[in-house]
Protein backbone atom coordinates (compact mmCIF):
# COMPACT_ATOMS: atom_id res chain seq x y z
CA UNK A 1 0.00 0.00 0.00
CA UNK A 2 1.27 3.56 -1.19
CA UNK A 3 1.46 6.78 0.83
CA UNK A 4 -2.09 7.88 -0.58
CA UNK A 5 -3.57 4.20 0.78
CA UNK A 6 -4.17 2.65 -2.75
CA UNK A 7 -3.50 -0.91 -3.36
CA UNK A 8 -4.55 -1.40 -6.56
CA UNK A 9 -1.63 -2.36 -9.16
CA UNK A 10 -0.55 1.21 -11.77
CA UNK A 11 0.61 0.59 -15.29
CA UNK A 12 2.20 3.27 -16.96
CA UNK A 13 0.91 4.21 -20.78
CA UNK A 14 1.53 6.69 -23.83
CA UNK A 15 -2.66 8.45 -23.67
CA UNK A 16 -6.13 7.44 -22.57
CA UNK A 17 -6.03 5.36 -26.14
CA UNK A 18 -3.09 3.19 -25.19
CA UNK A 19 -4.96 2.89 -21.59
CA UNK A 20 -8.49 1.84 -23.04
CA UNK A 21 -6.30 -0.93 -25.41
CA UNK A 22 -4.68 -1.84 -22.51
CA UNK A 23 -7.92 -2.75 -20.06
CA UNK A 24 -9.25 -4.26 -23.72
CA UNK A 25 -6.53 -6.54 -24.00
CA UNK A 26 -6.36 -7.76 -20.87
CA UNK A 27 -10.48 -8.14 -20.43
CA UNK A 28 -10.99 -6.02 -17.83
CA UNK A 29 -13.90 -4.32 -19.35
CA UNK A 30 -17.46 -5.23 -21.01
CA UNK A 31 -16.40 -4.76 -24.41
CA UNK A 32 -17.03 -0.88 -24.58
CA UNK A 33 -14.40 1.77 -23.93
CA UNK A 34 -13.49 2.82 -20.72
CA UNK A 35 -12.04 5.66 -18.75
CA UNK A 36 -8.77 5.37 -17.70
CA UNK A 37 -9.09 4.93 -13.78
CA UNK A 38 -6.47 6.85 -12.84
CA UNK A 39 -5.50 7.76 -9.25
CA UNK A 40 -6.64 11.65 -9.29
CA UNK A 41 -9.71 10.33 -10.88
CA UNK A 42 -10.41 7.73 -8.07
CA UNK A 43 -9.51 9.90 -5.45
CA UNK A 44 -12.57 12.53 -6.67
CA UNK A 45 -14.85 9.65 -6.87
CA UNK A 46 -14.05 8.66 -2.86
CA UNK A 47 -13.62 12.23 -1.93
CA UNK A 48 -17.82 12.54 -2.95
CA UNK A 49 -18.48 10.13 -0.18
CA UNK A 50 -15.78 11.07 1.92
CA UNK A 51 -14.26 7.40 1.94
CA UNK A 52 -10.80 5.82 2.14
CA UNK A 53 -9.55 3.22 -0.47
CA UNK A 54 -9.28 0.82 2.21
CA UNK A 55 -12.69 1.52 3.71
CA UNK A 56 -15.09 -1.84 3.53
CA UNK A 57 -18.29 -1.39 1.17
CA UNK A 58 -19.71 -4.58 1.79
CA UNK A 59 -18.86 -8.51 1.81
CA UNK A 60 -19.71 -11.04 -1.41
CA UNK A 61 -21.78 -13.37 0.95
CA UNK A 62 -20.66 -16.93 -0.81
CA UNK A 63 -17.10 -16.31 -1.01
CA UNK A 64 -16.82 -14.00 1.08
CA UNK A 65 -14.76 -10.96 -0.76
CA UNK A 66 -14.32 -7.85 0.45
CA UNK A 67 -15.48 -4.99 -1.70
CA UNK A 68 -13.40 -1.94 -1.36
CA UNK A 69 -14.30 1.63 -2.07
CA UNK A 70 -11.20 1.76 -4.11
CA UNK A 71 -12.29 -0.71 -6.34
CA UNK A 72 -15.92 0.49 -6.39
CA UNK A 73 -14.76 4.00 -7.78
CA UNK A 74 -12.26 2.46 -9.76
CA UNK A 75 -15.38 0.70 -11.59
CA UNK A 76 -17.55 4.01 -11.71
CA UNK A 77 -14.35 5.77 -13.79
CA UNK A 78 -14.38 3.54 -15.87
CA UNK A 79 -17.87 3.34 -17.02
CA UNK A 80 -17.95 6.90 -17.38
CA UNK A 81 -19.64 8.53 -14.01
CA UNK A 82 -19.15 11.56 -12.79
CA UNK A 83 -17.90 11.61 -9.11
CA UNK A 84 -21.60 13.07 -7.88
CA UNK A 85 -23.00 9.23 -8.75
CA UNK A 86 -20.74 8.04 -6.22
CA UNK A 87 -23.26 7.31 -3.10
CA UNK A 88 -25.54 5.80 -5.68
CA UNK A 89 -22.90 3.07 -6.48
CA UNK A 90 -22.44 2.79 -3.05
CA UNK A 91 -26.23 2.26 -2.16
CA UNK A 92 -26.01 -0.25 -4.97
CA UNK A 93 -23.04 -2.45 -4.33
CA UNK A 94 -24.10 -2.45 -0.51
CA UNK A 95 -27.82 -3.65 -1.88
CA UNK A 96 -26.34 -6.75 -3.75
CA UNK A 97 -24.27 -7.57 -1.15
CA UNK A 98 -27.23 -8.33 1.19
CA UNK A 99 -27.44 -12.24 1.24
CA UNK A 100 -31.17 -12.41 0.66
CA UNK A 101 -30.04 -10.76 -3.45
CA UNK A 102 -27.77 -13.66 -3.97
CA UNK A 103 -25.39 -11.90 -5.95
CA UNK A 104 -23.11 -14.67 -6.60
CA UNK A 105 -25.69 -17.54 -7.72
CA UNK A 106 -27.40 -14.59 -10.72
CA UNK A 107 -24.33 -13.87 -11.40
CA UNK A 108 -22.71 -17.39 -12.03
CA UNK A 109 -25.87 -18.98 -13.26
CA UNK A 110 -26.53 -20.04 -17.01
CA UNK A 111 -30.04 -18.36 -16.80
CA UNK A 112 -28.00 -15.09 -17.20
CA UNK A 113 -30.03 -12.54 -15.47
CA UNK A 114 -28.32 -9.00 -14.69
CA UNK A 115 -29.24 -6.52 -12.09
CA UNK A 116 -32.04 -3.57 -12.59
CA UNK A 117 -31.47 -0.51 -10.46
CA UNK A 118 -34.36 1.34 -9.79
CA UNK A 119 -33.50 5.08 -8.16
CA UNK A 120 -36.37 6.60 -6.56
CA UNK A 121 -36.04 10.17 -4.43
CA UNK A 122 -34.38 13.53 -5.24
CA UNK A 123 -31.47 12.16 -6.24
CA UNK A 124 -32.91 11.66 -9.26
CA UNK A 125 -33.01 15.13 -10.42
CA UNK A 126 -29.90 16.05 -9.04
CA UNK A 127 -28.08 13.87 -10.93
CA UNK A 128 -30.24 14.23 -14.02
CA UNK A 129 -31.86 10.70 -14.32
CA UNK A 130 -34.07 9.96 -16.95
CA UNK A 131 -37.36 8.50 -16.25
CA UNK A 132 -39.17 9.55 -19.66
CA UNK A 133 -38.86 8.56 -22.99
CA UNK A 134 -36.65 5.55 -23.59
CA UNK A 135 -36.32 5.26 -20.20
CA UNK A 136 -35.21 1.73 -20.28
CA UNK A 137 -32.19 2.62 -22.97
CA UNK A 138 -29.90 5.00 -23.87
CA UNK A 139 -31.08 8.83 -22.69
CA UNK A 140 -28.69 9.38 -19.60
CA UNK A 141 -25.20 9.78 -18.54
CA UNK A 142 -26.60 8.98 -15.16
CA UNK A 143 -28.59 6.15 -15.92
CA UNK A 144 -25.77 4.83 -18.55
CA UNK A 145 -23.26 5.09 -16.74
CA UNK A 146 -24.20 3.82 -13.18
CA UNK A 147 -25.78 0.70 -14.36
CA UNK A 148 -22.30 -0.29 -16.22
CA UNK A 149 -20.43 0.20 -13.25
CA UNK A 150 -22.17 -2.54 -11.71
CA UNK A 151 -21.33 -4.76 -14.55
CA UNK A 152 -17.53 -3.50 -14.48
CA UNK A 153 -17.84 -4.38 -10.74
CA UNK A 154 -19.03 -7.98 -11.43
CA UNK A 155 -16.25 -8.49 -14.10
CA UNK A 156 -13.00 -7.07 -11.98
CA UNK A 157 -14.09 -7.36 -8.48
CA UNK A 158 -15.95 -10.36 -8.46
CA UNK A 159 -14.12 -12.29 -11.19
CA UNK A 160 -17.35 -12.56 -13.61
CA UNK A 161 -15.85 -13.54 -16.87
CA UNK A 162 -18.00 -14.99 -19.65
CA UNK A 163 -17.24 -18.55 -19.91
CA UNK A 164 -15.49 -18.49 -15.98
CA UNK A 165 -17.28 -17.56 -13.21
CA UNK A 166 -20.21 -15.62 -15.32
CA UNK A 167 -21.68 -19.45 -17.11
CA UNK A 168 -24.37 -17.64 -18.72
CA UNK A 169 -25.51 -19.49 -21.70
CA UNK A 170 -27.24 -16.25 -24.11
CA UNK A 171 -27.29 -12.85 -21.39
CA UNK A 172 -29.20 -10.38 -22.32
CA UNK A 173 -28.42 -6.46 -23.24
CA UNK A 174 -28.94 -5.30 -19.64
CA UNK A 175 -25.99 -7.06 -19.05
CA UNK A 176 -24.47 -3.88 -20.16
CA UNK A 177 -26.40 -1.52 -18.18
CA UNK A 178 -30.01 -1.43 -16.57
CA UNK A 179 -30.72 1.65 -14.39
CA UNK A 180 -34.19 3.40 -14.66
CA UNK A 181 -35.19 6.33 -12.33
CA UNK A 182 -39.10 5.82 -11.54
CA UNK A 183 -41.27 9.22 -12.62
CA UNK A 184 -42.68 10.43 -9.30
CA UNK A 185 -43.69 13.89 -10.34
CA UNK A 186 -46.06 12.87 -12.89
CA UNK A 187 -48.48 10.82 -11.69
CA UNK A 188 -50.07 10.49 -8.09
CA UNK A 189 -49.03 7.19 -7.40
CA UNK A 190 -46.41 6.34 -4.19
CA UNK A 191 -43.02 5.64 -5.40
CA UNK A 192 -41.64 2.76 -4.75
CA UNK A 193 -39.26 3.70 -2.24
CA UNK A 194 -42.26 5.06 0.04
CA UNK A 195 -44.07 1.47 -0.85
CA UNK A 196 -40.40 -0.21 0.33
CA UNK A 197 -40.21 1.55 3.67
CA UNK A 198 -38.52 4.97 3.20
CA UNK A 199 -39.32 8.21 4.03
CA UNK A 200 -40.51 10.83 1.80
CA UNK A 201 -38.04 13.21 0.54
CA UNK A 202 -35.07 10.20 1.44
CA UNK A 203 -32.91 8.72 -1.99
CA UNK A 204 -33.03 4.94 -2.11
CA UNK A 205 -32.10 2.82 -5.01
CA UNK A 206 -33.63 -1.07 -5.47
CA UNK A 207 -32.06 -3.79 -6.69
CA UNK A 208 -33.39 -7.22 -8.33
CA UNK A 209 -31.97 -9.64 -10.28
CA UNK A 210 -34.22 -9.97 -13.89
CA UNK A 211 -34.06 -11.55 -17.35
CA UNK A 212 -34.72 -9.67 -20.49
CA UNK A 213 -37.29 -7.30 -20.17
CA UNK A 214 -41.21 -8.18 -21.95
CA UNK A 215 -42.51 -5.72 -23.87
CA UNK A 216 -46.09 -5.09 -24.30
CA UNK A 217 -48.84 -3.21 -25.85
CA UNK A 218 -52.26 -2.26 -25.17
CA UNK A 219 -53.99 0.72 -27.39
CA UNK A 220 -57.78 -1.01 -27.58
CA UNK A 221 -59.48 -0.34 -24.19
CA UNK A 222 -59.42 2.05 -21.48
CA UNK A 223 -60.62 -0.55 -19.06
CA UNK A 224 -57.59 -1.23 -16.09
CA UNK A 225 -58.40 -4.73 -15.54
CA UNK A 226 -58.03 -5.52 -19.29
CA UNK A 227 -55.10 -3.84 -19.54
CA UNK A 228 -53.52 -5.60 -16.39
CA UNK A 229 -54.63 -8.58 -18.30
CA UNK A 230 -52.01 -8.00 -21.51
CA UNK A 231 -49.43 -7.16 -18.53
CA UNK A 232 -50.53 -10.92 -16.83
CA UNK A 233 -50.04 -12.54 -20.10
CA UNK A 234 -47.07 -11.90 -20.25
CA UNK A 235 -45.94 -12.74 -16.64
CA UNK A 236 -47.83 -15.98 -17.46
CA UNK A 237 -45.93 -16.56 -20.30
CA UNK A 238 -42.40 -16.59 -18.71
CA UNK A 239 -43.80 -18.84 -15.94
CA UNK A 240 -44.74 -21.04 -18.89
CA UNK A 241 -41.92 -20.82 -21.23
CA UNK A 242 -38.73 -20.17 -18.62
CA UNK A 243 -39.49 -20.54 -14.86
CA UNK A 244 -42.37 -21.09 -12.89
CA UNK A 245 -40.75 -20.07 -9.85
CA UNK A 246 -42.96 -17.48 -7.68
CA UNK A 247 -40.82 -13.85 -7.10
CA UNK A 248 -40.46 -10.33 -7.55
CA UNK A 249 -41.51 -9.19 -10.98
CA UNK A 250 -40.78 -5.41 -11.89
CA UNK A 251 -43.80 -4.19 -13.80
CA UNK A 252 -42.79 -0.47 -15.44
CA UNK A 253 -45.86 1.72 -16.80
CA UNK A 254 -45.17 4.15 -18.86
CA UNK A 255 -47.48 6.96 -19.27
CA UNK A 256 -50.46 6.17 -21.49
CA UNK A 257 -51.56 3.42 -19.29
CA UNK A 258 -50.72 5.25 -16.20
CA UNK A 259 -53.14 8.14 -16.72
CA UNK A 260 -55.90 5.52 -17.72
CA UNK A 261 -55.24 3.60 -14.11
CA UNK A 262 -55.35 7.18 -12.32
CA UNK A 263 -58.31 7.92 -14.29
CA UNK A 264 -60.29 5.17 -13.72
CA UNK A 265 -59.07 5.48 -9.44
CA UNK A 266 -56.65 2.61 -9.50
CA UNK A 267 -53.68 2.74 -7.41
CA UNK A 268 -50.04 0.38 -7.35
CA UNK A 269 -51.72 -1.25 -4.32
CA UNK A 270 -54.90 -2.27 -6.45
CA UNK A 271 -52.99 -2.90 -9.56
CA UNK A 272 -50.42 -5.46 -7.08
CA UNK A 273 -53.37 -6.89 -6.28
CA UNK A 274 -55.35 -7.37 -9.01
CA UNK A 275 -51.92 -8.81 -10.56
CA UNK A 276 -51.62 -11.37 -7.68
CA UNK A 277 -55.07 -13.05 -8.78
CA UNK A 278 -54.69 -13.35 -12.61
CA UNK A 279 -50.95 -14.33 -12.65
CA UNK A 280 -51.08 -17.74 -12.48
CA UNK A 281 -50.88 -20.98 -14.86
CA UNK A 282 -52.11 -24.36 -14.02
CA UNK A 283 -49.31 -27.07 -14.54
CA UNK A 284 -51.54 -28.98 -17.55
CA UNK A 285 -50.82 -25.76 -19.66
CA UNK A 286 -47.17 -26.99 -19.67
CA UNK A 287 -48.05 -29.21 -22.18
CA UNK A 288 -49.33 -26.07 -24.94
CA UNK A 289 -45.37 -24.98 -24.65
CA UNK A 290 -43.23 -28.77 -25.14
CA UNK A 291 -43.30 -29.05 -21.36
CA UNK A 292 -45.71 -31.85 -21.80
CA UNK A 293 -42.24 -34.13 -19.48
CA UNK A 294 -42.60 -31.81 -16.97
CA UNK A 295 -46.88 -31.17 -16.58
CA UNK A 296 -47.37 -34.62 -15.15
CA UNK A 297 -50.48 -36.57 -14.84
CA UNK A 298 -51.15 -35.88 -11.23
CA UNK A 299 -51.95 -32.80 -9.72
CA UNK A 300 -52.25 -31.53 -13.10
CA UNK A 301 -54.84 -28.94 -12.09
CA UNK A 302 -52.64 -27.24 -9.37
CA UNK A 303 -52.10 -23.75 -10.04
CA UNK A 304 -48.88 -21.84 -9.43
CA UNK A 305 -48.79 -17.93 -8.22
CA UNK A 306 -46.66 -15.69 -9.90
CA UNK A 307 -45.93 -14.10 -7.30
CA UNK A 308 -46.18 -15.05 -3.12
CA UNK A 309 -47.99 -11.95 -2.28
CA UNK A 310 -48.94 -8.90 -3.80
CA UNK A 311 -46.00 -7.22 -2.45
CA UNK A 312 -43.44 -9.30 -4.55
CA UNK A 313 -44.44 -6.92 -7.90
CA UNK A 314 -42.50 -3.69 -7.86
CA UNK A 315 -44.80 -1.14 -9.63
CA UNK A 316 -42.55 1.36 -11.61
CA UNK A 317 -43.78 4.50 -13.08
CA UNK A 318 -41.26 5.11 -15.83
CA UNK A 319 -41.43 5.72 -19.66
CA UNK A 320 -42.40 8.58 -22.49
CA UNK A 321 -45.88 10.17 -22.84
CA UNK A 322 -46.67 8.37 -26.08
CA UNK A 323 -47.89 5.09 -26.69
CA UNK A 324 -49.70 1.86 -24.72
CA UNK A 325 -47.08 0.24 -23.33
CA UNK A 326 -45.20 -1.41 -20.83
CA UNK A 327 -42.61 -3.83 -19.74
CA UNK A 328 -42.59 -6.60 -17.64
CA UNK A 329 -39.16 -7.50 -16.36
CA UNK A 330 -39.11 -11.58 -14.81
CA UNK A 331 -37.21 -12.45 -12.15
CA UNK A 332 -33.81 -14.75 -12.31
CA UNK A 333 -35.07 -17.53 -10.28
CA UNK A 334 -37.79 -16.81 -8.27
CA UNK A 335 -37.19 -16.26 -4.29
CA UNK A 336 -33.52 -17.12 -4.76
CA UNK A 337 -32.43 -13.73 -5.75
CA UNK A 338 -35.22 -11.03 -4.05
CA UNK A 339 -35.21 -7.36 -4.32
CA UNK A 340 -33.02 -5.65 -1.74
CA UNK A 341 -33.75 -1.87 -1.54
CA UNK A 342 -31.00 0.77 0.55
CA UNK A 343 -30.86 4.05 1.25
CA UNK A 344 -28.61 6.42 -0.45
CA UNK A 345 -26.75 8.19 1.78
CA UNK A 346 -26.18 11.52 0.18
Amino acid sequence: MGPSGFISATYEVQDALEANELFQRNGWTDGLPIIAPTERAVSQFLDVVRLKPADLIGVEPVRRRAITAEKVAIAAVMAGCLPEYMPVIVAVIQAMCKPEFGMHGCTASTGGSAPMLIVNGPIRTQLGMNSSHNALANASRANATIGRTVRLFLLNVLGGYPGQLDRSTLGHPGKFTFCVAEDEEDNTWLPLSIERGLAPGESCVTVLAVESPHQIMNEWTQDPKEILDTYAAAIRSNMLTYSIWEGNYAMVIAKQHRQLFIAAGWDKRMIREYMYEVAQVARKEWRTVGKAAVAGRKDENRMYHALRSPDDLLVVAAGGPAGGFGVIAPPWYGKKSLAVTQKIEV
